[in-house]
């Protein structure tokens, strides 16, 4: 009886390790998933306010890096007949540490759904700050239940230009420089005349920081708020006009009607959505043997925020979202034109828009902290040159001296 309860439990417990170690073996098989890549590398990228500055840049706007997509299956095969959706998202918040750009953290950059007849999905999107990018991406058949869907999280991170963390120190080392001298100077033996509280020289040196302080928090605040002010003379109805963009948002040409719609408007940091439509003038019946071809291009330096190119839906239409982290006017400009294999042949044309973005000024708590920064590193240089020069002062004398009238 004793083997026999031997024999059970041996029996399972090499059961269960079985089935364990097929669950293990199950998870660690290979499984459909999506892959990344980009081009020009990821790591040859720069952030989009430092790209156009002679000093710290080329002094000109980049392309937007090209990000591309492939679904594959468990195989490592490319899947077919897929329908893919992006929702690109830029690093969290932090006002610590804040970008080139506080007001787009922690936002939605692109979110834009397509047609992957070859399990692949490209856009160009200008990523305007450094930071770890999340990208949400959700893949599911055209055909049901062709393909198991794939959801899935990847992330890209977008180093900082190696120039800033050089200007940076080059900063820091003068504000050091101006504290140390700062505190070199109180600390040295001065004579006080009768009446004052400190000497002359003591006096005119924390009037003059004092001075600094203030001109360094009105620039600060009244730069921003004239950047505001600049962006939202642009909008419509409060002075300058936006350009118009010479092709109509809605166009009628060789049996198809086009149309361009969607917010009218936008601002920094908030998704506006647009969408357009292809259909059959004489049926009205949705098109979608058709290749779309969207670009945007901000208007003022004339450089390209986004692009993609694909099919519309079974109804004929591509809808997306793309955050404006720019505030100045953009264009939004979409051709349509025949697929190589489709019976519908024409010439290719255009409907556009353009958008005016509204300006934000960065949030006062950021530019507050920005300024404690510095302030902060001129009153380390002054503890620093109180410190050495009552080092070389000698004990029994006072740093301080009134002199007798």
């Amino acid at each position: 009886m004793t083997k026999l309860k031997w024999s059970k439990l041996i029996g399972a417990i090499c059961m269960i390790g079985i089935i364990f170690y097929g669950l293990i073996g199950l998870s660690q098989s290979p499984q459909p998933s999506v892959r990344l890549t980009t081009n020009p590398p990821i790591n040859q990228v720069r952030p989009l306010e430092a790209e156009a500055t002679t000093v710290l840049g080329s002094g000109h706007y980049n392309p937007p890096v090209q990000l591309m997509l492939q679904a594959v299956d468990a195989q490592g095969q490319s899947l077919k007949d897929a329908k893919i959706h992006l929702q690109l998202f830029t690093r969290p918040k932090n006002p610590w540490f804040t970008t080139d750009f506080p007001i787009v953290e922690g936002t939605k950059l692109l979110d834009i759904e397509g047609n992957a007849p070859t399990g692949q999905l490209q856009v160009q999107q200008t990523l305007p700050i450094r930071g770890t990018y999340q990208l949400q991406v959700a893949v599911t058949p055209l055909v049901a239940n062709a393909f198991k869907p794939i959801q899935q999280k990847l992330t890209l991170t977008l180093p900082e230009n190696p120039l800033k963390f050089r200007y940076f120190g080059i900063l820091v080392v003068i504000l050091l420089a101006v504290g140390l001298l700062g505190g070199w100077v109180i600390g040295g033996r001065q004579a006080i005349q009768p009446g004052e509280i400190a000497p002359q020289r003591v006096r005119l040196l924390l009037s003059g920081l004092i001075v600094v302080a203030i001109a360094a928090l009105l620039w600060v605040n009244i730069s921003a708020e004239l950047a505001e002010s600049h962006h939202s003379m642009s909008m419509p109805g409060m002075g300058e006009e936006i350009p118009r963009s010479g092709k109509p948002a809605k166009l009628q040409s060789q049996g198809l009607y086009m149309q361009l719609s969607g917010d009218e408007s936008a601002t920094v940091g908030q998704s506006a959505k647009l969408q357009v439509s292809v259909s059959d003038l004489k049926t009205n019946q949705p098109v979608t043997d058709v290749l779309l071809k969207v670009t945007t291009t901000q208007l003022e330096n004339n450089w390209v925020a986004f692009a993609y190119q694909g099919t519309p839906d079974t109804n004929g239409k591509l809808a997306w979202e793309q955050e404006f982290f720019d505030g100045a006017p953009h264009s939004i400009v979409v051709e349509v034109a025949p697929l190589a294999n489709a019976t519908r042949q024409f010439q290719p044309f255009q409907v556009a828009e353009n958008i005016p973005v509204e300006g934000v000024a960065p949030p006062m708590a950021v530019r507050l902290i920005s300024l404690t920064y510095f302030t902060g590193i001129v009153v380390i240089g002054l503890l620093l040159g109180l410190w050495l020069r009552q080092r070389q002062t000698p004990r029994s004398g006072m740093t301080w001296k009134r002199s007798v009238s």
